[in-house]
């Protein structure tokens, strides 16, 4: 695979964390592997991207994950990978780990107490409310939440409803998650983050090293929990706690790649 357009400082590192004895690699998926698109269920990684994936599932001593705001009915349908893929969805509180047998272990289903169940159709409520009252918004059932989308909306509609919904959420619901997207709000009654995953992937796959990419305000919180022997690749614009960054998921797919190729050398010499 080419190194051309990747800085020397990545490839360095990238060849670095290869290296190690067990790796973790996550990923976030829309925006990452994926491209943004208007109807998110006909998102679908690049071919490239794809590819890479399934390269490094093959590789001994490494992990794959996919880490999404999704909700993990959602992203198994999108992503479509094999069972041995670790997928976490609605930003932690959904996990598929290995063991069909163990229910804890291979698929978390949130069970919502009496007060979260009130809230969530509080929630529902109010943001439905929003949601019908702008042009090209809609509203997205979560597990333990929504997602409010203003992607198609013009400009001053997205920035209203969402300024709308953020005071009446606020007001409904005592203590409501709110997480920022790239045209998306999301509400929840839970406060799980993609951070969190992290350190429960990296725990259960023993993983002396993660590397981990992703391109939204929320992928953030997993940049944050990486550690110095770790890499954090962000795909796109925008502040970030990430040591290495690239256009978007075309080059997320080419590090991935050279990642694939170096760590299946780096185990030949061994």
């Amino acid at each position: 695979m080419s190194e051309q357009g990747l800085s020397r400082e990545l490839v360095g590192s990238l060849r670095e964390i290869a290296r190690v004895k067990r790796l973790l690699v996550a990923l976030d998926f829309d925006g990452t592997l994926a491209p943004e698109v208007d109807d998110p269920e006909a998102a679908r990684a690049l071919p490239e991207a794809r590819a890479a994936v399934l390269a490094l599932l093959e590789l001994p001593g490494t992990r794959v994950a996919l880490v999404s705001g999704r909700s993990l009915h959602s992203l198994e349908l999108v992503s479509d990978l094999p069972d041995t893929a670790l997928l976490v969805g609605s930003h932690g509180i959904e996990i598929r780990l290995d063991s069909p047998a163990d229910a804890d272990a291979y698929e978390s289903e949130i069970t919502l107490d009496t007060t979260e169940l009130r809230q969530v159709d509080a929630l529902g409520g109010v943001l439905g409310e929003v949601a019908d009252a702008f042009d090209q918004v809609w509203l997205e059932s979560k597990p333990a939440g929504f997602a409010l989308h203003t992607r198609l909306a013009t400009e001053h509609n997205s920035r209203v409803a969402h300024l709308v919904a953020l005071s009446e959420a606020a007001a409904e619901v005592e203590n409501v998650k709110v997480r920022h997207g790239k045209n998306v709000l999301e509400f929840s009654v839970r406060s799980t983050t993609k951070g969190d995953a992290i350190e429960h992937l990296r725990s259960y796959t023993k993983a002396t090293a993660v590397f981990y990419a992703g391109d939204d305000v929320t992928d953030e919180d997993a940049f944050a929990a990486l550690g110095s022997e770790d890499f954090g690749l962000k795909s796109g614009d925008g502040d970030t706690a990430a040591a290495h960054r690239v256009p978007g998921p075309l080059q997320v797919a080419q590090v991935l790649a050279l990642l694939a190729e170096f760590r299946d050398g780096t185990q030949h010499e061994q």
